[in-house]
């Protein structure tokens, strides 16, 4: 991390939600453990993909870093302030500068509203009279991010989804946030779309300095888009680094196996020539967040999986003098500078 001073910390974050039983149901007989004790570190005009399978709490974090779900525990540090537990009213002041951009571009849009009470609600709401007032504002930020100032009247219904993203961009972009929250922000779109709105993110974060914490699954679009990448497993991170490190010299199993995933077209293996990569088959299923394994947990569908995996649960470290910034969270990491093997997951591992 290139700032001493991060606009965004994150230490210990765990969200645990309580799961009732019995009858009536009041008595909490369990907790699906969402988030378990992250740590993440976001620059100034950063931009940081967060990864991993469906279910492993991507979204929960982007959720708990906003502040729209209160965490059970670790600590939330924005702009050097602790506004893990603030109140309302504390976090007014905050709340300009943390803004999400949501999965589903439509259901995040009120379909009674028009297109330019959308984009200058948070304006209104904020008491904010930007110079030229809020409707000339709004019709500045449609055309920044691609629209037409003449959307200002219509309705969400009357765009596609694409276009809908773009005003939740422009929503997002209201009051000058230093931080966006992207959750999965294209993986409701076409994907002839896709690159048009992550070009014009990418373009915005360019030019405005503004830091993203860019929540996907697709890990070409991450690779795009993002300065540094963490590879979440099922509420941990078990992986940080810089893109290029990550990508070329990925040392946790899972991150392996998740890039051993994404598919090659290269000139060889067109024409016949090298073979492509062969993908590592992970054997099993998720194991659920009610009750995940003890110690690593990875380690019951990791090939690599020994006694010590089930009883330490590693910590996020360097795992040797090289790579500097690149954390693992594995007792027994890769190599660096192999590419991904051709090989398969010979067992579930250590029994759950």
């Amino acid at each position: 991390m290139s700032s001493t001073n991060p606009l965004l910390e994150v230490t210990g974050l765990t969200k645990h939600f309580p799961v009732r039983g019995g009858f009536p149901l009041r008595r909490t007989v369990g907790a699906v453990q969402a988030v378990d004790g992250l740590d993440l570190r976001v620059a100034e005009g950063e931009s940081l993909g967060l990864v991993g399978e469906s279910g492993c709490g991507k979204s929960t974090t982007g959720r708990l870093i906003t502040r729209l779900l209160e965490p059970t525990a670790g600590k939330i540090t924005y702009a050097g302030q602790d506004i893990t537990h603030a109140g309302r009213k504390e976090l007014a002041p905050v709340r300009s500068e943390i803004q999400m951009i949501f999965q589903d571009p439509y259901a995040s849009l009120n379909p009674r509203h028009t297109v330019g009470r959308i984009v200058s609600g948070p304006m209104e709401i904020n008491g904010i009279d930007p110079p030229g007032g809020r409707e000339r504002r709004a019709h500045e930020l449609l055309e920044l991010v691609g629209l037409n100032p003449e959307h200002y009247n219509r309705f969400p219904h009357e765009f596609s989804g694409g276009q809908r993203q773009r005003i939740g961009v422009a929503r997002a972009l209201a009051l000058n946030p230093k931080l966006i929250v992207a959750d999965e922000p294209v993986s409701a779109l076409d994907v002839s779309i896709q690159a048009q709105v992550v070009n014009l993110l990418q373009t915005l974060r360019k030019d405005l300095g503004i830091a993203f914490v860019f929540i996907a699954h697709d890990l070409a679009i991450v690779r795009h888009f993002s300065q540094r990448v963490a590879v979440m497993y099922l509420g941990r991170i078990v992986e940080i680094a810089d893109r290029d490190d990550l990508y070329a010299n990925p040392r946790h199993p899972y991150t392996r196996a998740l890039l051993s995933a994404v598919p090659e077209a290269t000139a060889e293996t067109a024409s016949g020539g090298a073979p492509a990569r062969e993908r590592i088959r992970l054997t099993g299923d998720v194991p659920s967040p009610l009750d995940p394994p003890s110690g690593c947990r990875f380690r019951t569908r990791c090939w690599k999986a020994t006694p010590r995996c089930a009883s330490e649960v590693p910590a996020l470290v360097r795992a040797d003098g090289n790579g500097v910034g690149h954390l693992t969270a594995c007792h027994y990491p890769e190599a660096r500078d192999t590419v991904p093997g051709p090989r398969l997951s010979s067992g579930p591992g250590i029994a759950a």
